[in-house]
């Protein structure tokens, strides 16, 4: 089914559309240039009513909303709506769209007052869509793991765009790094930084687990931010595991026992052969599966910790 033949209703600058009435025109500014900014937010089923949990709960919503601001503040995108306002709308969404659980886009982008990169006048717009999306991936690979490889393409440079916003135009970036590697078999692109070191996926942080059963990630320099980073970080620290921030080779992640990939989309996704080669015992390793254990619960409103993740959409 096309996105834009849907039933449900679309949050748009402030009101409630019907879905196929969301359009905006062809001389829409961020559609020639690329400048906005976006997030992605997911919402699931929870059914715990001894935790006081029950119903679509929208993960890190605050954490989500956050970086979304921070990321038209990097741009010089003027918001024209408050963060109680976006993140209220995110709820809405979920719940006028009568959704158990959801992916959520809200998305800011300039409209067609102006033309050119000196364009003067522009307005910033928002739209906040949810649809369900139940796995980025196929569910056997949460289990087996995915196949990626080495990407040709290098992952920007931190002075040649703003890696600390999500912004729309960066991602012409992931999209020709996961065709190349769609196009050789593989699931995923691995892209390295210019200097050579290991960055992240198309979209998603990576993280490897040496002999040593320390876990490590690479410094955030040319890459985002990733909330589930953030939360995979904080249960490894429950768990008493060490993770460490440092560069990362290539030939790191060939000889690493385990690795994974985190994201919103991805959630955590174990890596089980890059470049041709097994990553250990070349299935889902031990430290993997636990984070990933703990992910699920914890989305699924399963955990006493950290009750302030879960914001109830309805």
């Amino acid at each position: 089914m096309s996105f834009a033949d849907r039933d449900g209703v679309i949050w748009f600058d402030g009101e409630l559309v019907p879905w196929r009435e969301a359009k905006t025109h062809v001389l829409t500014h961020t559609l020639h240039y690329g400048l906005g900014v976006f997030e992605g937010v997911r919402a699931y089923a929870t059914d715990c009513p001894e935790l006081g949990r029950s119903g679509p709960c929208i993960f890190r919503l605050q954490e989500h909303t956050d970086r979304l601001f921070r990321s038209a503040h990097i741009l010089g995108m003027k918001m024209p709506w408050t963060k109680d306002v976006i993140s209220e709308a995110q709820k809405t969404v979920v719940r006028e769209n009568n959704l158990s659980e959801a992916y959520l886009r809200p998305m800011c982008f300039y409209g067609s007052e102006g033309m050119g990169l000196r364009a003067e006048n522009l307005k910033t717009h928002c739209i906040v869509a949810a649809w369900e999306w139940p796995s980025y991936m196929s569910p056997e690979a949460k289990e087996l793991g995915i196949k990626i490889r080495t990407s040709s393409y290098t992952r920007h440079h931190v002075n040649i765009t703003m890696c600390k916003a999500k912004a729309n135009g960066n991602y012409i970036n992931s999209m020709l790094a996961l065709k190349e590697a769609l196009d050789s078999g593989c699931e995923e692109a691995l892209l390295l930084d210019n200097e050579g070191y290991v960055a992240e996926g198309s979209g998603e942080n990576i993280f490897i687990v040496k002999d040593d059963g320390i876990i490590y990630t690479p410094e955030l320099t040319s890459c985002l931010e990733g909330i589930t980073r953030d939360t995979i970080i904080r249960f490894a620290n429950e768990l008493g595991l060490e993770v460490r921030e440092k560069r990362i080779t290539r030939d790191e992640v060939y000889v690493a026992e385990e690795a994974f990939f985190t994201g919103t989309a991805a959630e955590v996704l174990p890596i089980r052969e890059h470049d041709g080669r097994a990553i250990g015992s070349g299935k889902r390793g031990p430290i993997t599966e636990k984070l990933q254990t703990m992910y699920f619960e914890q989305v699924k409103g399963r955990r006493e910790q950290w009750p302030e993740w879960l914001t109830p959409a309805r």
